[in-house]
């Protein structure tokens, strides 16, 4: 993910987009945990593998809510109910800039007036059930972004909010991605959304990226019959009474239910023989437009 750039990550719920999330920040859950490959992240000259570090250990503590920052899906479950907005801002401002507290309340204050956020020396000392859920989720972003991190992961920032409020959300990280010149890994089921956000798609399927691409190429061109089924199960203002959508058939299958071979097989429309054998690799079908399918392996 480039530096001011927007990566879009999509698919069906059970996909593994927010565990792919949480793998970064290293929150796995027990028992689970990164059994192999790499975490690359870039900080400055030096290049840390973040799935060799201790997810409870000192290095990771400095990087997680400061170089890399995370907005959750549910404002209201992820804000702590017991503490004001204030002090939930000011946590990482004091853990990572080492600030005193006046000066955290100073900068926590600028925050959420960044955000915007009406009276926020009003808003610092309330709660968050005293907050619209727009107003909430705008708290998470001031949150997020208050220790300027370089890359911030948004796992479905709009689902819980109405259609006017979400289109202030999008703008508003539009415009602070910009202001704070921050990469931005955006979590979403949503291809609308997406396609106003990102600038490269990543289409994930049972764990695997399964297609990667600017987000032209992914909706005027996409490769993997996966993302061909999710491009046609979009309705359009467009379509007549006489044409029906055409869902994926089938659902995600859990993680352990797949057997070997390409995921996506059981649903595929154009499976092959050498689809339920072995799993294809991510392969570069066009300058920067890859896609992890037996169709165009073949062919290379």
């Amino acid at each position: 993910i480039e530096r001011e750039k927007t990566l879009g990550v999509v698919g069906e719920s059970g996909c593994g987009k927010s565990v792919t999330a949480l793998s970064i920040i290293g929150l796995i859950r027990p028992p689970g945990k990164v059994d192999a490959g790499e975490i690359l992240f870039h900080m400055g000259e030096k290049v840390v593998d973040l799935a060799r570090l201790d997810p409870k250990g000192p290095e990771m503590r400095s990087i997680r809510g400061n170089e890399v920052a995370m907005i959750f899906q549910e404002p209201m479950t992820s804000l702590n109910p017991v503490f004001t907005i204030g002090n939930q801002i000011k946590e990482p401002i004091i853990l990572h800039q080492r600030l005193g507290r006046r000066e955290a309340k100073t900068k926590a204050i600028e925050l959420l007036a960044a955000v915007g956020i009406p009276s926020p020396e009003q808003r610092i000392r309330e709660y968050p059930h005293q907050l619209s859920g727009g107003m909430r989720q705008r708290a998470m972003i001031a949150m997020a972004l208050s220790c300027n991190p370089s890359l911030l992961i948004a796992d479905e920032p709009t689902t819980a909010l109405d259609v006017t409020i979400q289109a202030q959300v999008l703008k508003l990280m539009n415009d602070l991605r910009q202001d704070f010149k921050t990469a931005i890994m955006f979590i979403t089921h949503n291809l609308g959304v997406i396609a106003h956000m990102a600038d490269d798609i990543v289409v994930m399927y049972l764990g695997r990226i399964v297609e990667r691409a600017p987000v032209r190429d992914v909706f005027h061109n996409p490769m993997h019959p996966y993302t061909k089924g999710l491009m046609n199960s979009i309705p359009s203002l467009a379509m007549t009474k006489q044409r029906r959508l055409l869902p994926i058939k089938g659902v995600v299958p859990g993680i352990l239910e797949v057997e070997g071979g390409c995921g996506f097989e059981p649903r595929c429309p154009q499976t092959m023989a050498i689809c339920k054998r072995r799993v294809p690799e991510l392969t570069e079908v066009s300058p920067g437009h890859s896609a992890a399918c037996w169709i165009y392996a073949a062919q290379m």
